[in-house]
């Protein structure tokens, strides 16, 4: 049809295409993004059966065995479909990651479903690209690789050995440092795909720093119960990121949010009534309620939205926070977006110094009396995976940093003597990656892993233990 828009971009009626009137052409907005393949990490999980003999898994698991799935999406993949529906995550990644690099010079786009997979895959890639190379180099795969459809998709794709391609990456991984190593092992991505909005925004800067520059696309708005909104404008900046919701996919209802004298949303409500789609009002703060064409009725998801604007009628938002609870200790309540803006300012602390903060999560432990907020930490420096030298009075700034930024409730039971000065353990490089690791073997997804903002198994904590290397405190009389 390119010689029909032509013409009409030239001056003839659009008649001569569509029935109706154009009034504007759309770019796209990355040139050369729909000619080359996409390099997206995608993991499945086992299938359980109930009782009954229904099947029950993961939605990711269901999709990609669907022939939408292998007919559509699949086709423009860099990933053997038998690598993709490997049980074995680790197998599973390696051959991922080979076939990626073998088509490194097709590779125009790279993602997952979340930024906490990429973040997973650049640490996979740092312990393996030696015998991800030795592959490439002798065109035999690992013999550790035993999944029957691995095996099968690389005997198709790793047919002879490319001396040249191994040497090329080995002098790319070989750099000490390792900032923009995702353009440096594709060159003609134009773009990261990937949510990377509420608890995902942790990566944001870990990935600015392996993508070296590259921008970001958090497509879409979705949960378990419905597709909400997608982004009109996939270029914005990631704490830009607003979401058009789409009116047809359920019948959506919004719960007003007060806001306290800072700007923030609310714990508490406002008197009145949930409105609809229609009439939600510009700048205000809202939580959705969904009612699914399924039949899920009025649930309330515990995202805390404000309106930014509107796409003709339908009203464009921006995820403000989350509104869970991560914290708490006698009456005081911190909340998953709390803690992420006061991890968000005391990470900048660091970044001076070349240290980045690559994950986190945190704790109450409350074994003694008083009990305190415990912070766990895993640090690295830019230039390389090496433990960062901490300076026990530039991490106490960080402790402190994070204390001011709590609220007032926090502040006065802290001076009040019934909760202790705030703790910051650091944890070596791959300690949540353990973490990880533990959830997975417990049922979770790869591919919808997320990191958890407070932990509340004790084992869960006993492995970040396990890899802590320093332990420091805010000052006891701070406040």
């Amino acid at each position: 049809i390119k010689p029909y828009i032509d013409r009409i971009a030239n001056g003839e009626t659009s008649s001569i295409l569509l029935a109706y009137r154009i009034i504007q052409f759309l770019l796209r907005c990355f040139s050369g993004s729909d000619e080359g393949k996409s390099l997206y990490l995608y993991f499945i999980k086992p299938e359980m059966e109930t009782p009954s003999g229904l099947k029950a898994s993961f939605f990711t698991t269901f999709y990609f065995k669907t022939e939408s799935f292998k007919n559509g999406l699949a086709k423009f993949l860099t990933s053997p479909i038998d690598t993709i529906l490997c049980l074995d995550n680790k197998q599973s990644m390696f051959c991922q990651l080979l076939t990626g690099l073998l088509q490194r010079d097709e590779v125009v786009r790279f993602g997952s479903t979340f930024a906490s997979v990429l973040a997973r895959t650049i640490k996979f890639l740092e312990d393996y690209w030696r015998e991800l190379c030795s592959n490439i180099r002798t065109g035999y795969l690992s013999d550790w690789i035993i999944d029957p459809g691995c095996k099968n998709a690389m005997s198709l794709i790793l047919t002879r050995p490319n001396r040249e391609l191994a040497d090329s990456i080995q002098q790319i991984c070989e750099d000490k440092s390792w900032e923009g190593i995702i353009v440096k092992l594709w060159p003609k991505i134009k773009y990261i795909h990937c949510i990377i909005t509420g608890s995902m925004s942790q990566y944001v800067s870990l990935l600015e720093f392996y993508g070296g520059g590259i921008p970001f696309v958090s497509p879409i708005y979705n949960s378990s119960e419905s597709s909400f909104g997608i982004n009109l404008k996939p270029v914005s900046k990631p704490f830009d990121v607003s979401y058009t919701f789409l009116p047809n996919t359920a019948y959506f209802e919004f719960l007003p949010v007060g806001k306290d004298g800072e700007g923030k949303a609310q714990e508490t409500w406002t008197d009145d009534e949930p409105v609809d789609l229609a009439n939600v009002k510009l700048g205000r703060y809202y939580k959705v309620v969904v009612t699914t064409l399924a039949g899920l009725y009025r649930y309330t998801v515990g995202d805390v939205l404000k309106v930014t604007g509107f796409y003709n009628k339908s009203p464009q938002f921006q995820f403000v926070e989350r509104r869970n609870v991560v914290l708490s200790i006698d009456v005081d309540k911190t909340t998953e977006e709390d803690l992420s803006k006061e991890i968000m300012k005391a990470k900048l602390i660091l970044e001076p110094l070349g240290i980045m903060l690559t994950t986190y999560s945190s704790y109450a432990y409350t074994s003694l009396t008083p009990g305190r907020y415990v912070l766990f930490w895993e640090l690295k420096m830019k230039g390389s995976n090496d433990l960062p030298k901490l300076d026990a009075k530039i991490m106490e700034q960080c402790c402190c940093m994070v204390e001011e930024s709590f609220d007032f409730t926090y502040k006065s039971h802290r001076k009040g003597g019934a909760i202790s000065a705030l703790e910051l353990r650091v944890v070596k490089h791959g300690t949540f990656d353990e973490l990880m690791d533990f959830y997975v073997s417990k049922g979770v997804s790869v591919a919808q892993y997320k990191p958890p903002s407070c932990l509340k198994s004790e084992e869960a904590v006993k492995i970040l233990n396990s890899g802590m290397v320093g332990k420091f405190f805010s000052p006891k009389t701070m406040f």
